[in-house]
């Protein structure tokens, strides 16, 4: 029982650093960092060097994850300050105005999970082009930060399930590794139904039970289409990762038809000014979009072609050896990972977009401002979690001397919980999604926990899937109350302040969805143990 208390130290340090102390997520980091080096090296009889081994090794991992938030916040201040944002945001003004369920699926569940999958923010990009639309400040506000829920695992084209696949391939070991399309057929059953909620809650935002029935067909048909292309997505290792553009854009699709079925407009300019009507014709759309445009298309031969996938995701895998406590090497797959691409489509853009020097140094300025502290948040994280994972480890004997945190805190959970463990696991995502801001930094933190808990209750090889995936899921959920991305939506419209009176209403959304997300957790093991 002493060390279970002096396990849960860390994470109770965190939340205190964020809840009471207001804290900002890398400077709770580090104190949690520091207070989770201080357990593992007095409790757990961790030494100094594997400490620092696992530190360094953690930022590693992390670049699937960090490295494309570094990328992105470069290729979004080049978008910025070169005007190809200005030019989408008045594209997007026009879409759909007259019906505003249809607006609201096809913004925030197709633009917004397409924008979060190739890397942009839609917490920071959405909320100006809704204000402008009419709607209010505090649903400008919510619904850019739920409406891509359902498909975080996809975000940042699939990092957090690439994250997964490689740590749950570290726990089970050689020979018995499992491939993307393994996980996605786990992560895939969970889509329809959490983008059918998701797409009702925000009907409730902006127009409670009448908004529901208004956008009710909409909402179950963006879920539909969600359920179907994420279907066949998963299905094959090398279309995994594309599951949030392909989501996106069917989407989109999926609501122009609709409004093109009711005799609605698609595109109406009439509520654009005059400014915008002429910087819209000043600046074509296509060249606003090339870097988004070049990424796809890289993306796509990158993933599509099954030889080039196989290459670059399997064999080319440029691992980083030396590092870990262990001696485990740590596949980057450099060439594959979205980070090396989204820096690439941003320099061949120039040639289209055409800034000015002035423009580019001002690119690099603001990237500078903005990009270190949430970059070092993302890997503070995963640090943490391999400390957790490698606590107890001795370098001499080459073995655990105590159970790591990460032993304690699966033994403990099983003790407890047995059967109705899955009952509770989302919610621990969602706790997890809450301290560390990010899907992938949960699943960094909480996936071994959750696989060695599923160990210990016996599950099979699948069941311990379904309730990893169900951890991440409730990581993904917890956007909608993360006080980092409500104030960076906040913020995007001079509203800071305005994102506590949202909380607690997503508060009590976020725990609705994740206690349904947690009964299909255990639905789904019925079938699986």
């Amino acid at each position: 029982m002493e060390n279970l208390l002096f396990t849960l130290l860390p994470i109770v340090v965190i939340l205190a650093m964020l809840i009471i102390w207001k804290q900002a997520a890398d400077v709770s980091g580090i104190v949690g960092w520091l207070t989770i080096s201080v357990v593992a090296y007095f409790v757990f009889q961790t030494s100094i060097e594997v400490i620092l081994r696992s530190t360094v090794a953690g930022f590693i991992r992390s670049f699937a994850v960090s490295l494309i938030v570094a990328t992105s916040l470069l290729q979004m201040a080049f978008m910025e300050q070169t005007g190809a944002l200005k030019r989408i945001i008045i594209f997007i003004k026009t879409i759909a105005s007259e019906n505003r369920a249809i607006q609201i699926m096809l913004i925030n569940i197709g633009f917004g999970t397409l924008m979060v999958a190739v890397g942009a923010t839609p917490v920071s990009l959405l909320p100006p082009i809704l204000l402008a639309m009419g709607y209010s400040t505090q649903v400008a506000i919510a619904l850019p930060a739920i409406g891509y829920d359902s498909l975080c695992t996809y975000a940042l084209l699939g990092a957090p399930i690439v994250v997964f696949v490689d740590i749950a391939n570290s726990f089970f070991g050689k020979g018995h590794e499992i491939s993307l399309a393994q996980a996605g057929m786990a992560f895939y059953l969970f889509l329809p139904v959490v983008s059918t909620l998701i797409g009702l809650c925000m009907l409730w935002i902006v127009g409670k039970w009448r908004g529901i029935k208004e956008g009710i067909i909409p909402c179950l048909l963006t879920g539909t289409v969600i359920g179907v292309v994420s279907y066949f997505s998963n299905k094959y290792d090398n279309l995994v990762v594309l599951t949030g553009v392909l989501c996106g854009i069917a989407v989109i699709i999926a609501m122009v038809m609709l409004l093109i079925l009711t005799g609605k407009k698609v595109i109406d300019k009439s509520k654009l000014t005059a400014e915008e009507l002429a910087y819209e014709r000043q600046y074509f759309l296509w060249r606003a979009l090339t870097p988004w445009i070049l990424l796809v298309v890289f993306i796509l031969l990158l993933n599509v072609p099954k030889d080039v996938f196989n290459f670059l995701y399997r064999t080319l895998k440029l691992p980083i050896a030396g590092i870990t406590a262990n001696g485990s090497a740590i596949d980057t797959r450099a060439l594959w990972n979205a980070y090396t691409w989204i820096f690439i489509s941003t320099v061949l853009s120039v040639p289209f977009i055409r800034p000015t020097g002035q423009q580019i140094k001002n690119t690099l300025a603001i990237w500078w401002q903005r990009a270190p502290r949430p970059v070092f948040s993302a890997a503070i994280f995963f640090s943490i979690g391999e400390i957790m994972n490698m606590s107890g480890y001795s370098m001499v004997t080459g073995k655990f001397e105590t159970a790591s945190m990460v032993k304690v805190l699966a033994d403990y959970s099983a003790l407890y919980f047995h059967d109705t463990y899955g009952a509770v696991v989302a919610f621990i995502g969602l706790f997890g999604g809450f301290i560390t801001g990010s899907e992938a930094s949960t699943i960094a933190m909480f996936a071994k926990y959750t696989m060695t808990t599923a160990q210990n209750l016996n599950m099979t090889l699948v069941g311990t899937i379904i309730i990893t995936a169900g951890l991440a899921f409730g990581g993904g959920l917890a956007s909608v109350i993360s006080p980092a991305k409500l104030q960076n939506a906040a913020a995007s419209i001079d509203k800071l302040g305005q994102e506590n009176q949202i909380i607690r209403t997503a508060f009590i959304f976020s725990l609705i969805i994740t206690l349904i997300t947690s009964l299909f957790v255990l639905v789904l093991l019925k079938t699986a143990i």
